[in-house]
């Protein structure tokens, strides 16, 4: 074994620990709208389930260079964003929403996805999905001091699900049905693959 102290590191090399080693991530597509009501799109892998009662995520979203990202800045301004689950088919249109772009320019638009209206909240998701989730924003917090980019921590409560028919039944999501991709390191991304399953004790 290799014994490191992340305090010696860059940022550069923590990172590229940690989006090696803790793989796969799940990853979510996050709408949010600007002040000018713009519609934002990106994909965040710094995410996961928070609680089931109520039911929230959480979703980190790194600053680069100190300053916040647009969804960090949205989310926080509105209160409210909609998560996506990503998935085979809709994979390489989400990567195309990572391009940096302009507040004043839309992801959504540039990948050609199509926004559709949510219920509980006035940012819409995309219909490219079979999940997405409308959240209203628990709580958010700033992480990092003066000698770390730092990021944004947002706590959402879901408010809404929306569920592609096919892949739903008796209150369970087909997991080979909904074919999720996950985030592994550099440009690398994986499958469900093969499933196994082992009783929990007593």
């Amino acid at each position: 074994m290799i014994a490191i102290d992340p305090s010696k590191n860059t940022e550069r090399d923590n990172y590229k620990f940690l989006i090696g080693s803790i793989i796969p991530r799940p990853i979510a597509f996050v709408t949010s709208l600007s002040k000018d009501g713009v519609l934002n799109g990106a994909p965040f892998s710094y995410f996961n389930i928070v609680s089931a009662n109520p039911p929230m995520i959480s979703l980190a979203v790194q600053r680069s260079g100190g300053r916040q990202k647009d969804t960090a800045r949205n989310i926080i301004d509105n209160k409210e964003f909609v998560v996506h689950i990503v998935d085979e088919d809709n994979v390489v249109s989400v990567n195309q929403t990572a391009a940096s772009l302009p507040p004043n320019q839309s992801e959504i638009e540039l990948a050609n996805l199509t926004p559709v209206k949510s219920i509980k909240i006035a940012t819409p998701g995309v219909k490219e999905a079979k999940i997405r989730m409308e959240c209203r924003v628990e709580h958010t917090l700033e992480l990092g001091g003066t000698d770390s980019p730092g990021c944004d921590l947002i706590i959402g409560r879901i408010v809404q699900y929306h569920i592609k028919s096919d892949i739903y039944e008796n209150g369970r999501i087909d997991p080979q049905g909904l074919a999720a991709v996950s985030r592994l390191a550099g440009n690398y991304y994986a499958k469900i693959g093969e499933m196994f399953e082992i009783d929990r004790p007593q």
